[in-house]
């Protein structure tokens, strides 16, 4: 069990020992050792943040987080009450799991003494952890998921003693530049490195079962090192710098890829992902749908807050069910009458004006169930009729912007 002085977040926080007499009657656990997992402090001593810089750094997420220099530790404050229950994991398993609450600093790991070896699911989240060490995770033999997210973590350092079982890793929100540690996670199957600090994708190829990448919000401006994760069905690079579509040509079994808010300009390298179904390319600087003739079984396309003058080109893709066009500067819905199956439709602050066009684009689509239009010319010319006129084009639609 770790020491208050062995922890992050804690290096000068002054405890008394725990008693070795049993906890009274108070409804807490305690150990064999019959500390209740409570942390006594001196009133006069605070417990200060060994990694401070975390809390000033303005990528930082947490804006409520305490003042840098202190964060209080009340006389008698149970840091930590580990919640054990049984439940699905993540792949359908029944297995044993553990949360841990928000806490205050990583001192909170102290009650890990209350978590049996045979977890297989381990979640602290926001406990403002620095170092995956000082958590001695090399107990756990059976780990399947481990959530760490939303700490001060720089980078993965993880006992080997977890490889063999681990498939599936959260890391979201934390400190990593670097992706380096996880040679020997061979059975990985889920990994979130989102909201970091990574600019190039290394060291992940000899990942063969990973399913599911997660990059979201890092600095990567090159899509890069994925060549040997041939199952890799769901990748997602939203909110990065990249301006090109490349380095996916190995990932043919990727059905959904999600690319929203970077500088990307055209719609290519996507040929030889053949079971793509779901492409979210919104807030880009897309100019053409041309790219779309490479994927002819896409069922969902997000290509909002673009540069869209046409729809002409959605003829190379008529399984698409759901299509989100907002925010472009199209005129005309032309080109969505191919779309025989399209089930949803948000087209709001376009710059279309023509019912009539609605009826001809639209009309004959059986399964058109919700259409959004709001903030078009043909919306805010006339908003008391606007419903009706809608309706009146499209007797099968529901929902009119979100309304039945």
């Amino acid at each position: 069990m770790s020491t208050p002085s062995d922890t992050p977040g804690a290096e000068q926080a002054t405890a008394a020992e725990p008693s070795a007499s049993p906890a009274k009657s108070n409804g807490l656990q305690s150990n064999k050792s019959g500390w209740d997992g409570k942390l006594r402090l001196d009133k006069n001593k605070k417990a200060v943040l060994a990694n401070p810089e975390a809390l000033s750094d303005p990528e930082y997420s947490d804006e409520d987080a305490p003042p840098v220099d202190q964060i209080e530790a009340d006389e008698g404050t149970r840091l930590c009450s580990a919640i054990p229950y049984t439940g699905t994991n993540v792949f359908g398993q029944t297995c044993s799991k553990t949360r841990i609450p928000r806490l205050r600093s990583s001192l909170s790991f102290l009650c890990a003494s209350f978590l049996t070896d045979c977890q297989q699911e381990i979640d602290v989240q926001h406990s403002r952890v620095s170092s995956i060490p000082a958590l001695h995770l090399e107990r756990f033999k059976k780990v399947m998921k481990l959530c760490l997210r939303q700490n001060s973590i720089h980078s993965i350092e993880l006992p080997d003693s977890l490889a063999a079982t681990l498939q599936d890793l959260e890391l979201y929100d934390n400190l990593i530049s670097h992706i380096k540690g996880l040679d020997s996670f061979t059975e990985l199957r889920s990994l979130d490195l989102s909201y970091n600090k990574i600019k190039h994708i290394k060291r992940l190829d000899h990942l063969k079962k990973l399913d599911h990448l997660y990059f979201v919000q890092n600095k990567i401006s090159r899509i890069e090192g994925l060549d040997g994760l041939s199952n890799l069905t769901y990748l997602e690079l939203g909110a990065n710098r990249i301006r090109e579509i490349s380095g996916l040509e190995t990932l043919t079994a990727l059905d959904s890829l999600w690319l929203g808010q970077n500088k990307i300009t055209e719609l290519k390298g996507l040929s030889t992902l053949t079971n793509l179904k779901t492409l979210s390319i919104q807030a880009n600087r897309i100019t053409s749908l041309e790219g779309l003739k490479e994927l002819p079984q896409l069922e969902e396309l997000y290509i909002s807050d673009n540069l869209l003058t046409s729809l002409e080109p959605l003829s190379h893709a008529p399984e698409i069910r759901i299509l989100d066009v907002q925010n472009n500067p199209l005129t005309s819905l032309r080109g969505v009458s191919s779309l025989v199956h399209l089930e949803n439709l948000w087209a709001t602050s376009c710059r279309l004006e023509r019912f009539d066009e609605l009826e001809k684009e639209l009309g004959d689509k059986k399964e058109l169930s919700e259409v959004y239009f709001e903030g078009n010319p043909l919306q805010k010319s006339n908003p008391v009729l606007y419903r009706n006129k809608v309706r009146l084009a499209l007797p099968q639609v529901s929902k009119i912007d979100a309304s039945e």
